[in-house]
């Protein structure tokens, strides 16, 4: 008889907790951040008494030194460039902001000035922090490894000192010091920050070891086989930088439009007031002209055309666990028609639990007295597997026995003293060791079927005699199926399902939830590999993963999102956006919000345009009066911020949701 288990409820610490150590640049170490929170202060002190119709000798100091705080370092970036012969918006804005004060609209000049120092700062910001976790990811590996001599001699050296041949010995508990193969020894090895399997593996001589990998209760001699800056952790780092800069297309494209932008605007300021006064206009009204030109054609409305859909999306995203790193991501996510999925701790939880429960037929043995056997033996482990038989016990409410002289054995299993029996739990092939009885031949012949299934199968044997198979898998998302659903239909093709665990398991994990393109037993680059053959046909690639092998990719991606309760540091500052609160759910809903917003930002820009076009050509070809410019000028500035803020409200999730929002 046997039985497949409903999933009980998650427990336990998930084994693929971030192990990289947090490096991170203190916000206000970094000068844009200082200077465009002293220019935000200042700015907030010097409204209120503007508004109020205070004396200008209250405010008029604090708005000036808002100009210099936030606007010398873009200022002089951009003289900088006028030294290369390149005029570049943030100068642009500078000018704008002197000229708005130049005739008398302060508050408007100080605004530019504060939302452009901001978004300086923030740029500085997160380029800081992608660095930290870059470098931080070099932690991974041990600093020191313990390198054996000929005679047996032990010497603790740099790991960076290893070369290629060198023995080193991997104590229980510590970290791989370079990628290699087993010499001698069995262990399990914990290497999701770089295969992402949510088990360790069991590693005997002749396996593969990868640097920064955490060895469990056995020890191993290794010899090295790589030297350490040809690691795959130090291949991981050249990727993430590498796919990081191939972005660097879509910021020349930017520059380009802003220095079209920029001659123009300055072209057509400089032919107002000059041409008029080589004609023998007037100065005074010449240069009123001019400066209500420079008003009314302020980017300030197309500035908002942009920010207010994308920011109020981000906001809304946030209150529903969903960290968007940028207006610039937010805006990318809406372009995306391809997905790849990582399976651990993305479509799976990454915590393994029994599913099934499979006594032999003779053994005499139910369901129940299988699981508390087990149960008992493996209760001293701290092995995931053996945590995983412990909570199904507890979610039956099994009594368990006390256990006596428990010991393990690496990538066998465990022997403990249950009730007077020798209870051994553990690798079906290690245990029955090529024994052909027909008890043994029928528990060989049950763990295949459940390999076959994608489980890992462990038996359980009483004074060497097999009772039973336990099937155990990784839990699946309960949302995984609706959510590969979902983002069928945003994009018109099932996502790719990209992961390092063994194919049994992925392509059984992929008929669950609906995925056809399976690509599994992959390393980190094999995964980047994968993301940029879809971007040579066309597509733009959105992944989504949550470990430091998931990195490379994320980076590669058009826009990558990682989930955030067990992800590494790495994939969480390489990815573009977080989910929080690991709700799956919320990446297609957040897809879709994304697609509203881009929207709003057309409808933006076309308002914008139209009152931009309206009031210059009246400035040009009429009298525009500078109170009607400004007034022209901040209106269209209202309507479309107003506009954008629509997407602040809970319904624009929902709708996102339930598909309304695309």
């Amino acid at each position: 008889m046997s039985s497949t288990l409903t999933r009980p409820a998650a427990s336990g610490t998930d084994a693929r907790e971030a192990v990289a150590p947090r490096r991170r640049t203190r916000i206000f170490a970094l000068p844009e951040a200082r200077w465009a929170a002293a220019a935000l202060v200042l700015f907030l002190i010097a409204l209120p008494l503007y508004l109020t119709g205070a004396p200008g000798w209250t405010w008029g100091p604090l708005f000036a030194l808002t100009y210099a705080t936030g606007g010398w370092e873009p200022g002089w970036a951009g003289l900088q460039a006028l030294r290369e012969k390149t005029l570049d918006v943030d100068l642009l804005m500078v000018v704008a902001a002197i000229g708005a004060a130049a005739i008398g609209q302060v508050l408007d000049g100080a605004l530019l000035i504060v939302i452009f120092a901001t978004s300086g700062a923030l740029e500085a910001v997160a380029t800081a922090r992608t660095a930290d976790s870059v470098r931080g990811l070099l932690d991974l590996a041990p600093s020191t490894a313990t390198r054996l001599a000929d005679d047996g001699t032990e010497e603790t050296v740099p790991a960076q000192q290893l070369r290629v041949e060198d023995v080193v010995l991997v104590r229980p508990g510590e970290r791989v010091g370079a990628d290699g193969r087993v010499l001698d020894g069995a262990s399990e090895v914990d290497q999701a920050t770089i295969t992402g399997e949510p088990l360790p593996v069991a590693k005997q001589e002749g396996d593969e070891v990868f640097a920064g990998t955490l060895n469990g209760t056995g020890a191993l001699r290794v010899k090295v086989a790589r030297d350490p800056s040809d690691s795959v952790i130090a291949r991981i780092v050249a990727m993430v930088e590498e796919a990081s800069g191939t972005k660097a297309p879509t910021q020349l494209f930017i520059e380009k439009v802003e220095q079209r932008y920029s001659l123009g605007m300055v072209a057509a300021t400089l032919a107002l007031f000059t041409v008029p006064l080589l004609f023998g206009a007037a100065l005074q009204p010449t240069l009123l002209r001019a400066m209500t030109f420079m008003i009314v054609a302020s980017p300030c409305a197309v500035v908002l055309a942009t920010m207010p859909p994308l920011l109020s999306a981000i906001a809304n995203a946030g209150r529903h666990g969903v960290l968007v790193k940028s207006a610039v991501v937010m805006e990318q996510l809406g372009q995306i028609d391809a997905v790849a999925l990582d399976k651990t701790g993305t479509l799976t939880e990454g915590i393994p639990y029994v599913t099934d429960l499979r006594p032999l037929a003779g053994s005499g043995v139910s369901e129940e007295e299988l699981l508390r056997l087990a149960a008992a033996a493996e209760h001293p482990s701290e092995h995931p597997l053996a945590r995983a038989v412990v909570d199904a016990a507890r979610a039956r409410d099994l009594d368990l026995p006390v256990a006596e002289d428990f010991a393990s054995a690496p990538g066998t299993g465990v022997t403990a003293t249950v009730g007077g029996h020798r209870v051994a739990v553990g690798s079906p092939a290690r245990l029955l060791n090529g024994r052909t009885d027909h008890p043994a031949a029928a528990a060989a012949a049950a763990a295949a079927r459940l390999e076959d299934e994608g489980r890992t199968a462990v038996l359980v044997e009483v004074d060497g005699a097999p009772l039973g198979v336990l099937g155990i898998a990784d839990r699946l998302r309960e949302e995984a199926a609706a959510t590969v659903a979902a983002l069928t239909d945003l994009t018109g093709a099932a996502p790719a399902l990209v992961t390092g665990d063994n194919p049994r398991a992925a392509a059984r994990l992929a008929h669950e939830v609906g995925i056809t393109d399976v690509r599994a037993g992959l390393l980190p680059q094999d995964k980047v590999a994968a993301v940029r053959e879809l971007e040579q046909a066309g597509r733009k690639v959105l992944v989504v993963g949550d470990g430091v092998n998931d990195a490379p990719a994320l980076a590669a991606a058009h826009t990558g999102i990682a989930m955030g309760r067990a992800g590494s540091d790495l994939a969480l500052e390489t990815a573009d956006a977080v989910v929080v609160r690991d709700e799956l759910a919320t990446v297609p809903t957040v897809v879709a919000l994304s697609r509203r917003a881009r929207r709003l930002v057309a409808q933006n820009l076309v308002i914008a345009a139209v009152f931009i076009t309206a009031l210059v050509i009246w400035d040009l070809v009429g009298t525009l009066p500078l109170p009607l410019g400004v007034a022209g000028h901040e209106g269209s500035t209202v309507i479309v911020g107003l506009n954008g803020l629509r997407l602040l409200a809970d319904g624009a999730w929902r709708r996102a949701r339930t598909g309304n929002g695309r």
